[in-house]
């Protein structure tokens, strides 16, 4: 057993969001959480730090690691320290609960000396999110997206994934991202009966071929039910953006942008409250670091 490891899984953002239907679609893009584990002999003792926020709460990281240790039955014999590291904000939207799962998943399970298939990984964080209570649907498609990067098509319900395929144009991804957090827990889906058609319509956008069509209808939806302001959106389409939509249950807004156009979007988005993040689509796998 090696007793300690480090892992890193990159970040993901949503095409379809599962919330109305069961049934999702994401992309990696190229952010990261990466996670160190220590294994103790203190069972049920769970240190942990989350150094990219302090503040925030570390019941998913905990639940996390006893899940796998149950799945083992080594919960009597271990518990752990971990440590994360993330550029990620926190309760934006942004898939840093599917992000952190996944790689502290990947560094206990490393840890530990044990292996598992890939899927059984992203299931295992998948099931600590519904314990710690971060996920309405189990956020299988971020899960999926954030592990093995590219586009993901997936049924929540079931966890099961129905398709993968690599994105192959060079976007840009930019991200809106308001400074208050909001998390999913919170979420009125009350509004979302309404728009369940056109969320389904986006869904099959994604599986005949047009995911950035997709990701603007869901986001238009996914805004108006949970009353975000769809300007944002809709600015950066009027700036050339190929796609813009809301990410996630919000409040950041994704972009994906040609790099002719990435000047004229960031312009038009400085004016509203908060950051924005650039990125790149991300095609690698969560892997192991040491």
């Amino acid at each position: 057993m090696r007793g300690e490891a480090l892992a890193l899984a990159h970040g993901a953002a949503t095409i379809v969001n599962a919330m109305a239907t069961k049934k999702g679609a994401a992309f990696g893009v190229d952010l990261y959480t990466k996670a160190q584990v220590k294994l103790t002999s203190e069972p049920q003792i769970i240190e942990t730090e989350i150094t990219s926020d302090l503040e925030e709460s570390s019941v998913l990281i905990q639940k996390t690691v006893t899940t796998i240790l149950k799945h083992l039955n080594l919960e009597k014999e271990f518990g752990a320290k971990i440590r994360t590291w993330s550029n990620i904000p926190i309760a934006r939207g942004l898939k840093s609960s599917s992000t952190v799962t996944n790689a502290v998943v990947l560094a206990t399970l490393n840890a530990l000396d044990e292996t598992l298939e890939d899927l059984d990984i992203i299931k295992l964080g998948v099931s600590a999110a519904f314990e710690a209570k971060v996920t309405l649907t189990g956020a299988f498609d971020d899960a999926c997206a954030s592990y093995f990067g590219g586009l993901v098509i997936t049924d929540n319900l079931n966890n099961k994934l129905i398709k993968q395929d690599m994105l192959t144009e060079n976007y840009v991804i930019l991200f809106q991202v308001p400074p208050k957090k909001f998390y999913t827990i919170n979420t009125d889906i009350s509004n979302l009966l309404v728009f369940k058609p056109q969320i389904e319509t986006a869904y099959n956008m994604v599986l005949n071929g047009f995911p950035w069509e997709a990701l603007t209808l869901n986001g238009q939806c996914y805004s108006t039910a949970f009353g975000f302001n769809t300007k944002v959106a809709t600015d950066a389409l009027a700036a050339g953006a190929k796609a813009a939509g809301l990410c996630g249950k919000g409040p950041t807004t994704t972009a994906v942008v040609s790099k002719d156009y990435v000047e004229q979007v960031k312009a038009v988005w400085q004016t509203y409250e908060g950051e924005i993040i650039q990125t790149k689509l991300n095609h690698e796998k969560a892997k192991v670091l040491t």
